[in-house]
């Protein structure tokens, strides 16, 4: 097949190169410029190195962003369903595990060389460390980079958020976005740990527990997820923690104080854990307090909960007095900590925030600003929560831009 529209691809992540496909099949010349030394790189670091690369539940409620309804649009073009109908054509057979999709050889790797090997297959030209400055456009696009100059008929922009540089992502994007009017809404570290106000942190560090984490910013309650937390020397971290962290970091943007509520027993509702802990005294009432909690919680944690209910660990629980021993249920049901940073953009998996939805044309991921510009990926504003999502944004809106940037005009 002749290929005809020229098309320059900027960033070789997960929306890029699928975007660099999606072009290259019907029929368009394209390179991708990337600014790593290979392309791909972050796509390697999914699942922990096995690519959870989609999911089955694929619900607008797993998404944050400042206009959800957009990214369902896209999710309801290009959905689970269309991902794995992609990668099954590139040789990639799926294995689920409750609904999570990996490759069945367990290996991220395994995506990015069915990806290089298509690339390769469309005659896609892949220019690695070459750092984008400039895109000018009259008739044609120019894009400047440290490589050289590039013209184009369309230009796809796909260069990543600010999360993980040494991967790729370092934020150059923005720059080039708003040189054509668009607006960035707030970017902040999201999949990430959260730093605690406490002097008890290194006591438990390394302490891990399955609880439900609550986030709250002015009373409000933002965000809640359960499953294994883990205690670092600094604050918190852990799956749950994770997918409350963008609710903080946002919060902490604007200069609010987020906090935390660790409940350590979520299958007590209600009164259950009252009457839980009165039936244990009647079986164990000559145990100490520190006693009383070995067997419920990490031994660890004992000492902390007990402090922060008044509550002295040589007193035996049955003389412990009823406001105390509420106050040390109360603890176990919600121990507060006070976020007082997250981690860095470097220790994030993605970021919250990016080039707003509504300046983009969702049917195409074209700029609303300038045409024959095209926007996918992490650079856009919306994240996912842990589970295959944020990459399952990466595809859809690379296979949109890439299938629609041939539609524009050609120069010669």
């Amino acid at each position: 097949m002749k290929k005809s529209k020229k098309i320059v691809v900027i960033g070789g992540g997960a929306s890029g190169l699928v975007a660099a496909i999606t072009a290259a099949r019907n029929g368009a010349d394209v390179i991708v410029l990337e600014h790593k030394e290979k392309v791909g790189k972050k796509i390697l670091a999914t699942g922990n190195g096995r690519c959870n690369f989609t999911n089955e539940y694929m619900e607008i409620s797993c998404f944050r962003g400042e206009d959800v309804e957009r990214i369902d649009a896209v999710l309801k073009k290009f959905g689970t369903k269309e991902t794995l109908h992609f990668f099954d054509e590139l040789g990639v057979f799926p294995k689920s595990r409750n609904g999570y999709y990996y490759p069945k050889s367990n290996q991220a790797a395994a995506i990015l060389d069915v990806l290089n090997m298509e690339l390769k297959r469309q005659q896609v030209e892949i220019v690695c460390n070459s750092h984008v400055t400039k895109i000018e456009k009259t008739k044609q696009f120019k894009v400047l980079s440290s490589t050289g100059t590039y013209m184009a008929d369309a230009v796809i922009l796909a260069a990543g958020g600010k999360a993980s540089a040494v991967l790729g992502s370092d934020g150059s994007g923005y720059s080039l976005a708003k040189m054509f009017g668009h607006t960035i809404s707030p970017v902040v570290p999201a999949l990430v740990q959260l730093r605690g106000n406490g002097t008890f942190f290194k006591q438990i560090s390394g302490v891990r527990a399955d609880a439900k984490i609550s986030l709250y910013v002015d009373g409000e309650l933002l965000g809640e997820d359960t499953g294994e937390v883990q205690f670092t020397d600094y604050g918190l971290s852990g799956i749950p923690v994770f997918q409350i962290s963008r609710f903080a970091a946002l919060a902490l943007y604007q200069k609010k104080t987020p906090k935390v509520r660790v409940d350590f027993f979520p299958e007590f509702m209600g009164e259950e854990l009252t009457l839980f802990f009165e039936k244990r005294i009647r079986q164990n009432g000559e145990k100490k307090a520190g006693e009383f909690l070995v067997g419920l919680l990490n031994k660890k944690l004992v000492p902390i909960l007990l402090r922060a209910s008044g509550v002295r660990e040589r007193t035996l629980i049955s003389e412990v007095e009823k406001e105390r021993l509420e106050r040390l249920i109360d603890k176990c049901k919600g121990f507060e900590i006070e976020i007082t940073e997250t981690n860095s953009f470097e220790q994030a998996q993605v970021c919250a925030g990016g080039v707003r939805l509504n300046e983009i044309d969702i049917e195409t991921m074209e700029s609303l600003y300038e045409k024959g510009l095209y926007l996918a990926g992490e650079i856009l504003d919306a994240d996912g929560i842990c589970g295959g999502y944020n990459l399952q944004w990466a595809w859809a809106t690379g296979y949109l831009a890439g299938k629609n940037a041939l539609k524009g005009k050609k120069y010669d």
